[in-house]
C-alpha cells in the first residue's frame, strides 16, 4: 500500500526499510544508487535507485554467480559493498567473510566492474584479506587507491579494528601495487571501519564508522592536505551518532557515505535501526539519509544542527514529488517463467535443480534440501520483513512419508532463530501440521498438531503485530482461518547483522532431494 501526499522537499526516514545495512551512496548522471550488504543471502549486494533521494526502488542485485557462500557461518559472507562511478564505469568492492571466530577474521576483498548498473559485471579480481569494509578512491590525478579497515589479531583486549590502511591499485595489472600505509588510528570511540575518501577545498576527507555497529555506532570525520596523511579529527567528533540517546527513533546511526547533487547540495546515507520496545530491531539495520553541509571551517555538519539523525530531512532544492509512506505489497503467483526478483536464498543461488516453475506449471516446486539449520543446502525462498506489522500467506501441497520430511512457512532470522509452521508426518497420526521454534539455539517442538487429509491444499499464514506473531491455517474447503497454537513472542528474531525474513521452504532429512513441495502462491502485505 502507498499513501500519497504531495509535498515539496521532505524525505522520510528510513528510506530503505528492513534489512538494508551498510549503505554506500553514489550518483551517476542524474540517478542516485545505494548498494547495501547482503551477508549470507543471495543474490548478493542489493542496489536501489532514486531520481530524487526520497523515492527509492529496488534496481538490481549484483552478485548472482560470482561467490560461493556454502558453509559460511551466520553473520558472515558479503559485507559492506562500496559502489563508485568513474569515467563511465561502475566499480564494486565487496568482502566475502569466511570466518569471524576470534582472534582472526578471514575476510577476502574483491573488485568487479560494469558499464551498466545491471551488468554484465566482470569477473572478480582478488585484492587482499587484511581487513573488511574495502573502498576504492579515484584521485584527480588518475591514480586509484584501496582503503580498508585493518584487523590486528594480536590485540588481546578490546579494539582489534585498529585503523585504516591504504594501498594503490593498478587497473592495468588488476592488482594492488606498492605497500599498504596506515593513514588513520582510532579515536577514543575505537572500532574504526567503513572508510571513504572525498576531496573538497584542497582537503582529503576520510569518513569512517566507529564505536561498533550497535548502540555506540557513530560517523567520524578526519581530513588532511595529503592523501597519505596525517589526518586531523573533527574537533566536534562524532559527526553523526545516536549513542547515549536511547529515546531517538533512529538508533545505531553510523556507517555513512556522501553524495553531492548536481546543484551542489550534500547528503549522507547511513545505517540505523528502529528497535521495538526500545530493544528489538526485528527489521534489522535499515538505511536513512541526512542533509549535510560544509561549515566555514570546512567541517561536515548536519543542516538540522547537532549530530543526531532526523526522521524528516529536506529534499534537494527544486524537487517536487509524491511524498510516499510505503508499506510493501508483494505477491508471486508462480505463473511466469521466472521468479520475481525480490526473492532471496541462503548461501546458494536459486536454480531449476531445486526450485522450478516448469515441473508443474502455475506452481513453484521446491525440492527438499537439508535441515532448516543447514549452512549448505537450505532450500528456502524468502523476502525481507520491511514492516513492523504484516501478514504473509501461502498455499501448498505436500505429501511427506516420515517425520524427517517437512515443508511450510517460516519466520527466519538465522539458523539459531526461527519459527516454522510445517507439514510433516507423525506415527499414528499421519499427515500433520506442526510448529517448531528455535530461540537463540534452543529448539522447541510446539505441542500443537493438526491432522491433515492426504492430497488437499493447505493454506498457511502468519500475522505479525510488532513483537507478536500468530500462525493460522485453512484446510481444504474450509472458509474460516484457525490459529496454529498460541501467539508467539518474536522479539528473539532480532540481533546480529541481518534482519528477519519471511519465507517458504522444504526439508528432507530422510533422503536429500527425496521429496518436493508445490506452492500455489506467496503474498506479503505490510500494515500501517
Amino acid at each position: 500500500m502507498i499513501t500519497d501526499n504531495i509535498q515539496t522537499g521532505v524525505i522520510h526516514n528510513p528510506i530503505l526499510k528492513g534489512f538494508n545495512p551498510d549503505p554506500c551512496i553514489v550518483r551517476a548522471g542524474e540517478m542516485y544508487y545505494i548498494a547495501v550488504s547482503s551477508f549470507e543471502w543471495l543474490p548478493g549486494v542489493r542496489v536501489y535507485q532514486s531520481a530524487d533521494l526520497a523515492d527509492w526502488k529496488h534496481c538490481t542485485d549484483i552478485l548472482t554467480h560470482q561467490v560461493d557462500l556454502r558453509g559460511n557461518p551466520k553473520n558472515c559472507s558479503i559485507w559492506a559493498p562500496q559502489l563508485s562511478y568513474y569515467d563511465g564505469l561502475f566499480y564494486l568492492i565487496y568482502t566475502d567473510v569466511k570466518s569471524t571466530k576470534r582472534p582472526f577474521k578471514d575476510c577476502h576483498n574483491y573488485l568487479i566492474t560494469a558499464e551498466d548498473i545491471e551488468g554484465p559485471w566482470s569477473d572478480p579480481v582478488y585484492l587482499n584479506s587484511s581487513g573488511f569494509d574495502p573502498s576504492l578512491y579515484h584521485d584527480e590525478d588518475g591514480h586509484k587507491w584501496l582503503l580498508n579497515e585493518l584487523w590486528d589479531y594480536r590485540i588481546t583486549e578490546g579494539n582489534k579494528s585498529c585503523g585504516i590502511v591504504i594501498q594503490e591499485y593498478d587497473p592495468e595489472q588488476c592488482q594492488l601495487i606498492g605497500e599498504p600505509v596506515k593513514i588513520f588510528d582510532c579515536t577514543p570511540l575505537k572500532k574504526t571501519e567503513a572508510p571513504h575518501i572525498y576531496k573538497r577545498g584542497g582537503y582529503y576527507y576520510l569518513i569512517t564508522a566507529e564505536g561498533g555497529t550497535g548502540s555506540g555506532h557513530a560517523v567520524t570525520v578526519a581530513r588532511s592536505k595529503a592523501l597519505l596523511g596525517p589526518y586531523e579529527v573533527d574537533p566536534l567528533n562524532p559527526m553523526l551518532t545516536s549513542r547515549d540517546n536511547p529515546e531517538l527513533p533512529l538508533q545505531c546511526a553510523g556507517h555513512g557515505s556522501l553524495v553531492e547533487t548536481p546543484e551542489g547540495e550534500w547528503y549522507m546515507a547511513h545505517l540505523c535501526t528502529r528497535p521495538l520496545e526500545g530493544e528489538y530491531a526485528i527489521l534489522g539495520r535499515e538505511t536513512a539519509v541526512q542533509q549535510v553541509h560544509w561549515n566555514e571551517e570546512g567541517w561536515l555538519r548536519l543542516t538540522s544542527g547537532g549530530n543526531t539523525p532526523q526522521l524528516k530531512v529536506p529534499a534537494p532544492k527544486g524537487t517536487q514529488f509524491l511524498n510516499q509512506v510505503r508499506t510493501l505489497e508483494f505477491e508471486d503467483d508462480f505463473n511466469g517463467q521466472e521468479l520475481k526478483k525480490n526473492w532471496n536464498t541462503l548461501r546458494i543461488p536459486r536454480n531449476e535443480s531445486w526450485c522450478s516453475l516448469a515441473e508443474r506449471p502455475g506452481w513453484l516446486r521446491i525440492r527438499a534440501g537439508e535441515s532448516v539449520q543447514s549452512l549448505f543446502e537450505h532450500h528456502i525462498l524468502a523476502i525481507r520483513q520491511t514492516d513492523i506489522s504484516f501478514r504473509a500467506e501461502t498455499a501448498l501441497e505436500y505429501e511427506p512419508n516420515t517425520y524427517l520430511q517437512m515443508a511450510g512457512l517460516l519466520l527466519y532470522l538465522n539458523e539459531d532463530n526461527y519459527l516454522y509452521a510445517y507439514i510433516s508426518q507423525e506415527e499414528g497420526r499421519g499427515k500433520v501440521l506442526r510448529l517448531m521454534r528455535c530461540q537463540r539455539d534452543e529448539f522447541t517442538a510446539e505441542p500443537v498438531m493438526i491432522e491433515l487429509n492426504a492430497g488437499e491444499t493447505l493454506r498457511i499464514a502468519v500475522e505479525v503485530q510488532e513483537v507478536t506473531g500468530q500462525f493460522v491455517y485453512l484446510k481444504g474447503d474450509d472458509t474460516e482461518w484457525k490459529p496454529l497454537g498460541d501467539p508467539q513472542n518474536i522479539s528473539f528474531l532480532s540481533g546480529g547483522f541481518t534482519g528477519n525474513f519471511v519465507g517458504i521452504a522444504a526439508h528432507d532429512m530422510q533422503q536429500f532431494g527425496g521429496s518436493s513441495a508445490d506452492f500455489a502462491y506467496f503474498r506479503y502485505q505490510g500494515k500501517e
